[in-house]
């Protein structure tokens, strides 16, 4: 991997987030590569993590891996002009852009590229992002190996098995971290009127969200089984729950769910 020549093309946050990841966990700055229209945001990325900065064509002729990091409604004009930059040679290409699927990609640069589509989110900005990944069948095991440590550098990486499943992973933990953020949202703004202040009710919120995701991580038992060890029977957390339950909070998940799967479907096929 450290002999791998990767670029990016576009040095945005989360481009920004799986460089520095790459290059804490060893990969060497002088094989790393980015582009982007914002100068001076990629001399300040270059000046920070000493990766080379470089212009679209000479990514196009040096890296091994590239990832695509631009927004999508740029993205079909980048890759015309990458695809013609490459010529004959065939780069793993690894998009992160939402609503961009393979057959587009396939379209811009052929049906003999090396294509992965990967899903990240937001929490890859501090090391902790999940991500779901798939291959076309160009990809070999090696360039699979590539694409998973890449990713592997900001947190979880997971291969999915069809295309479609993007659309899932999406719905689950592309927009999933603004499902809990809304939670928070809403339990700190119940601790305020319960008489919290502000500051506290933060606090605990996010250490209590932060505790129940690393004692369900480190734990074999089922989020259920969780759930029931500490809803003892006719305590406050029982009164919560039912609640919840009562308020149909599974159905508004389910929901919630749907409508993010739906507009990903959408998106794919606006682009």
């Amino acid at each position: 991997m450290q002999e791998t020549k990767i670029g990016f093309i576009g040095a945005g946050n989360m481009a920004a987030s799986i460089i520095g990841g790459l290059i804490s966990q060893g990969q060497p700055p002088a094989n790393v590569f980015a582009s982007d229209l914002d100068a001076a945001k990629l001399a300040a990325l270059a000046t920070s993590t000493g990766l080379q900065a470089a212009s679209n064509t000479e990514i196009a002729q040096q890296a091994d891996v590239i990832v695509l990091a631009v927004k999508p409604q740029v993205m079909a004009a980048v890759c015309q002009e990458l695809a013609a930059s490459l010529g004959e040679r065939r780069p793993l290409l690894i998009s992160i852009a939402a609503g961009i699927n393979l057959s587009a990609l396939t379209g811009w640069f052929g049906s003999d590229a090396s294509l992965v589509r990967c899903m990240p989110n937001t929490p890859a900005l501090v090391g902790s992002g999940a991500s779901g990944l798939f291959a076309n069948p160009q990809v070999d095991s090696g360039q699979r190996e590539i694409a998973n440590a890449l990713m592997g550098a900001v947190g979880l990486a997971l291969w999915v098995d069809t295309e479609a499943q993007i659309d899932s992973v999406t719905a689950l933990s592309g927009s999933g971290p603004a499902y809990f953020f809304l939670m928070l949202e809403a339990m700190q703004d119940s601790a305020v009127k319960l008489g919290l202040s502000a500051e506290v009710a933060k606090a605990l919120s996010y250490q209590t969200a932060l505790g129940a995701a690393q004692l369900a991580l480190a734990s074999s038992e089922t989020t259920e089984q969780l759930r029931r060890n500490v809803t003892s029977p006719n305590g406050t957390t029982e009164r919560a729950i039912n609640a919840f339950e009562d308020g149909d909070l599974r159905g508004l998940v389910d929901s919630a769910l749907k409508a993010a799967h739906a507009r990903s479907i959408e998106l794919a096929e606006e682009n």
